[in-house]
Formats: structure tokens, C-alpha cells, sequence
């Protein structure tokens, strides 16, 4: 399911290439996929000599993914096929601030609507994925200790999910869910990759040797990474300083704000910017100088193949040009003569494409009891 899904093999002899399976079992447990309404074939594919093969593909009535995208005052909502590929998306208001059980419930019934307004009610949900601002741990589901997100800590998402929607559920932090489908969608052949995510908060995620690095659930969290300063700032997790409380989204509408500008979230900020007011351009090249000071240490770390930059504010070009410029000039050249910095390809959608390429690895016993059936 998931070479086919992923679309590395199309035929009954590419899998068997890439299993290492013999062709007859290959062919027989296609046969009970297909029986099962769960693979399809249609027209040809390339011919490797002899008769062209069927093309196999995932049947429409497989099934399909439910997905958020989290934010602070929003969610990216997805209903996407067993690939991982959006079949349907929407964006719902919500204040992560008023508690998990309230956003949860929200969140998991406008899914279901989304589902039945683009006509996939009767499609079968496999599994959930949820993306959320704040580190999760891997191993329990739960969010540990997370900046602006009231009553979260500890708070068991994966297990309520999975009783409220009656299937697996996917809980990951939302830049690593980020960097899994920029990895996957525009970077595929890179090996090692970072990706960092600038919105109200700014988080990284980091693929590793081809696979996503979790640790135990704080890799990749640059946000508390303690910076020089001239003024100092408390950040919300009680220390002094950190990366975030000086620039990130919300620490940029703040200082705005004190001048008199509002612009109460990342969008906004960058309007002000393509707008040329000076206030937010100074704001943001300061918060590019600031976060590229702590890229370059991890770059020179790392070592990656490519540096993404994704989130709202990566729209910014003034806050790119700064980050990458303190990289180019603070990096060893070893580090960054191969390394490319981009802008992220995927955009706003590429936590949605990272839960969808992740959940058909996590949820994928139904697979054996849609076959006993």
C-alpha cells in the first residue's frame, strides 16, 4: 500500500523489485487488495519488454485522512486520499487559548463536514493527523510544556482524538509535520534537510538521513535557543531572552504595537512590509539578524543539504534576505558551499502534505482487516 501509495511502484513487478518479494505472493496479495476495494487498475504503464502492465493505483473507496494544521488563532483543515494528496481544504477560526477539548471537539467535527460537503461522507476515515504549535512527545501523544497554549501541557491529544474519531491518530509537532512535506514533496533526493517554521512562534524541523528527527520530542526547537540582546525579554517559558520572545510573529506585533502599528498577526506584519512601512521593515530585518545568529551555529552543526524557510513570515522578503545573509557571512565555507537556502515550495500547505505522507505509516492496521474481511 504504501510504495504504491507513495507512488514508487505502479505494477505488480515493481513491487516485487522493491520488496524483494517473490512475484507470485506480490501477485496474490494484489489480487486481495483489489478484491477488497482497496487497489485499482487502470490503463497502462511502461513496458519493460513484452506485454505493457496494468497501472496500479489506490481506489477512490479506500479511504481517506483527516487533517489539521494547527495555529495559534487557526487551523488548516484537509481531507486527503491515502497518498497523502488533499482532496478537499478549508480554513476554520479557533483559539487554541480556550483549551484542547474545545478545539479538539471543533477541529474533528468541521473535518467530518468537510468531508461531507465535497461528497466523501461514505469514504471510510483510516486514521487523524494533528499538527500542533508546541513540542509533542512521540512516544505518548501528549503536548509537554508548550508556549501560549493554556491547559495543553500533558494533555493526553492522541488518545482523545482517537476516542472521539474511532480511528488511529497522527499528533506531531507542526514544523516537524512541515519539514516531512517539504522534504518529501520538493526535496526528496537531499538526505539531510532543515526546515524552520517563522510564524507567531518559530519552530524547526529536521530530517535526517531521509527520515524525520523527533528525539524525544524537543529536536528541533529553536524557539528557547537564548540570544544577546540589548534589551532583555521574558519569554513565556520564564527565562530571559530566548529567540522567540524577540522574533518571532508575536514578538514582532508586540514591539509594533508599542509604536503605535498594529498588526496582530505574522500576515499582517508582512503587509506592512510590502507596504514599506519602516517600522516593520527594521522589525523584521532585526528578528533576520537575531534568528540567522542562531541558524548559523546549527548550519555549521548540521551541515544540512538545503534550509527552508517556511510560515507566514517567510513572505517577508527583507527578514530571507537578513537570514540568509548572516548565514552566507558567518558559516564556515565548507558548511554552506553546497548548501542551498530557500523559501518553502509547499507553502501553507506542507504540514497538511507531511500528516498525510506520515499517518499511512502509523495507521495502517485497518489495511490487515479490511483483507480478513
Amino acid at each position: 500500500m504504501r510504495l504504491v501509495a507513495t507512488g514508487q511502484a505502479e505494477s505488480r513487478a515493481e513491487l516485487a523489485r522493491l520488496s524483494g518479494l517473490a512475484a507470485s505472493s506480490v501477485s496474490l496479495r494484489v489480487e486481495q487488495l483489489i478484491e477488497a476495494g482497496l487497489f485499482a487498475e487502470e490503463g497502462a504503464g511502461a513496458s519493460r519488454g513484452g506485454r505493457r502492465p496494468r497501472r496500479l493505483r489506490l481506489a477512490r473507496e479506500a479511504g481517506v485522512y483527516l487533517v489539521a494544521d494547527l495555529g495559534a488563532h487557526h487551523a488548516r483543515l484537509a481531507v486527503a486520499d491515502l497518498a497523502g494528496t488533499p482532496l478537499a481544504l478549508s480554513d476554520l477560526a479557533c483559539d487554541i487559548a480556550v483549551g484542547p477539548e474545545e478545539t479538539l471537539a471543533a477541529v474533528l467535527r468541521s473535518l467530518h463536514a468537510l468531508a461531507g460537503e465535497h461528497g466523501l461522507r461514505d469514504v471510510p476515515v483510516r486514521g487523524v493527523g494533528i499538527g500542533l504549535p508546541g513540542p509533542v512527545d512521540p512516544a505518548t501523544g501528549q503536548v509537554v510544556s508548550p508556549s501560549r497554549m493554556p491547559g495543553w501541557n500533558d494533555f493526553p491529544v492522541r488518545d482523545y482524538v482517537t476516542g472521539h474519531a474511532g480511528v488511529p491518530a497522527l499528533v506531531e509537532n507542526d514544523a516537524n509535520l512541515m519539514a516531512v512535506g517539504e522534504h518529501r514533496g520538493s526535496w526528496p533526493a537531499l538526505d539531510n534537510v532543515m526546515v524552520i517554521k517563522l510564524g507567531s512562534g518559530i519552530g524547526c524541523g529536521v530530517i535526517v538521513d531521509g527520515r524525520l528527527h523527533r528525539g524525544r520530542g524537543a529536536a528541533g526547537d529553536i524557539s528557547h535557543v537564548r540570544i544577546l540582546s540589548e534589551a532583555t525579554v521574558d519569554c513565556s517559558c520564564g527565562h530571559p531572552d530566548c529567540l522567540e520572545a524577540h522574533a518571532s510573529g508575536a514578538a514582532l506585533a508586540a514591539s509594533l504595537a508599542a509604536q503605535g502599528i498594529e498588526a496582530d498577526n505574522p500576515s499582517r506584519i508582512v503587509d506592512l512590509v510590502t507596504d514599506g512601512v519602516p517600522q516593520a521593515t527594521s522589525a523584521v530585518r532585526t528578528a533576520g539578524r537575531l534568528i540567522g545568529d542562531v541558524l548559523t551555529a546549527l548550519v555549521n552543526f548540521f551541515n544540512p543539504d538545503a534550509l527552508v524557510i517556511g510560515g507566514s513570515l517567510s513572505n517577508a522578503e527583507p527578514l530571507v534576505a537578513t537570514i540568509r545573509g548572516v548565514i552566507y557571512e558567518r558559516c564556515l565555507p565548507l558548511a554552506t558551499r553546497n548548501l542551498e537556502i530557500a523559501t518553502s515550495r509547499a507553502g501553507r500547505d506542507a504540514s497538511i502534505l507531511g500528516a498525510g505522507h506520515l499517518l499511512l505509516g502509523v495507521a495502517d492496521e485497518w489495511i490487515d482487516r479490511a483483507l480478513e474481511r
